[in-house]
């Protein structure tokens, strides 16, 4: 069977339809439909950080969340502070880092989108 180089894993997201924020005071919400592709093998979890590129000393969080074969993570899998610009519109990054049995990163990607 061919198995994904570390280097080809990549992900791609949608906002979903989290409640629309733009007081700069985020809500908790459910993670983001994640479509995964060429996830490397000896792959056991997968961590998710997201960063306000525009302010990116802002904690919201992420979430880690244990594989089996799937190509997508479904919303629910983890919450998070939703993305919430004060002004404007920002842009935000998620970094998934991909860990192997002994937690250790084997692949990182990033994917970012305008919010809102």
């Amino acid at each position: 069977a061919m198995t994904a180089a570390a280097q080809d894993f990549g992900f791609s997201f949608d906002w979903g339809d989290i409640p629309l924020c733009t007081s700069g005071q985020p809500n908790i919400v459910p993670n983001p439909l994640f479509e995964l592709h060429d996830v490397p093998q000896g792959a056991v979890s997968i961590a998710f950080t997201l960063t306000d590129l525009d302010v990116p000393t802002y904690p919201h969080g992420g979430g880690r969340v244990r594989l089996s074969g799937e190509d997508r993570i479904a919303p629910g899998a983890f919450t998070y502070k939703s993305p919430c610009p004060p002004s404007g519109r920002h842009t935000y990054e998620w970094r998934a880092t991909v860990l192997d049995k002994d937690g250790k990163p084997i692949a990182e990607a990033r994917a970012s989108r305008r919010y809102p």
